[in-house]
């Protein structure tokens, strides 16, 4: 039994607490939840029957805590996984897991030498449309990849950013590239490998927030495949898609749904008769934008620890997607190509005013 306590208790934290305190992953169980407003942590650990707090160093004091959920805003990220670090907890970091790439070597290497395990929350890969269409590729079903798109069209009004504070702030939060669509950038440079450089423009249309709230952007890879990422929070009046697309040479997948859990295409040059079985029971639409990914990431995170395995997503891959992602805001701050690997220069993740 691996015991999980909560950092956090925001929204993203009503969709972890239902899995670790709802008795839905086997071999977890939730003891404890924490946050700076008490209420937020008293109202989970009321549903729960746990222990609530609203001082870490209490928390983290919990002998009956083996790992933590850090579910804190993206720019409080690498001084609350540290910390959980250096108490001994093994750490499950929602994305994206720092702003900044030095905050997320200092991390990786906090985790290291307190040997815990640092896991970064991506859970659209463990999706079953996913996780097919992962399995053609590894299998040299695509051929030669050509051309890769990701496209979030989610509708996040001013009502959602004035929720927080730190909502939609370079020091805290991002844009829609760092917090909703950095899932589907990371799944874009799962597929297709190493980006050779990005070009990227922003706007911010609907919303009065510091970041951008619509982006746009193209990929080159090393593969020589070319990438596109369409991704924007000012859809109105409702969310359409978040969705992935593979195109090559001997065949095109295109995953789509709310967060890209519907198969809207499946076709290859060499047709197998297990593609109809894909298409007709690994595609479910979820009710919201979560999808159904976090219960076998959680599964996974247990077999991971409880049988020393290797994270599918650590911190190493972590930090890359981060990469990628600072490379998009260096090239709309400067207008220009931006070539990775790169040290950022412009780009204002992770700062203050």
């Amino acid at each position: 039994m691996i015991r999980f306590g909560l950092l956090g208790c925001g929204r993203i934290a009503k969709r972890h607490s239902e899995l670790l305190g709802g008795n839905q992953i086997e071999g977890a169980r939730l003891v404890a939840a924490c946050d700076i407003v008490k209420a937020r942590a008293d109202a989970v650990a009321t549903k729960f029957g746990i222990a609530a707090f609203d001082n870490i160093d209490e928390f983290l004091a919990r002998e009956d805590i083996d790992a933590v959920a850090v579910l804190t805003p993206s720019g409080m990220h690498p001084q609350h996984a540290i910390a959980c670090a250096r108490a001994g907890k093994h750490v499950v970091v929602e994305k994206p897991m720092a702003l900044r790439l030095q905050d997320a070597d200092d991390m990786i290497r906090a985790c290291d030498e307190a040997g815990v395990k640092l896991f970064v929350v991506k859970q659209n890969r463990f999706n079953v449309p996913v996780v097919k269409a992962r399995e053609a590729l590894e299998s040299g079903r695509f051929g030669r990849l050509v051309l890769g798109t990701v496209r979030v069209r989610w509708c996040r009004d001013q009502s959602y950013y004035d929720q927080d504070a730190w909502r939609g702030t370079w020091a805290y939060d991002g844009g829609v590239l760092t917090n909703q669509a950095s899932h589907h950038i990371d799944m874009l440079e799962w597929f297709f490998g190493d980006v050779v450089s990005v070009h990227a423009r922003s706007t911010t249309a609907l919303v009065n927030i510091e970041t951008e709230d619509t982006a746009v952007a193209t990929l080159k890879f090393r593969n020589g495949a070319l990438g596109i990422i369409e991704a924007t929070t000012a859809v109105r009046p409702k969310d359409i898609e978040g969705s992935l697309s593979i195109l090559g040479e001997k065949g095109m997948v295109e995953i789509a749904g709310f967060a890209v859990n519907q198969i809207r295409h499946w076709r290859f040059v060499d047709e197998l008769p297990s593609d109809k079985v894909v298409i007709e029971k690994f595609s479910v639409n979820p009710p919201n934008v979560y999808g159904f990914g976090h219960q076998a990431y959680y599964q996974h995170v247990l077999d991971c620890l409880l049988r020393q395995r290797s994270a599918l997503v650590d911190g190493l891959q972590g930090r890359k997607s981060l990469e990628l992602i600072s490379a998009l805001y260096e090239s709309i701050e400067t207008g220009q190509e931006v070539a990775l690997r790169f040290e950022p220069r412009r780009s204002r993740l992770g700062t203050f005013k």
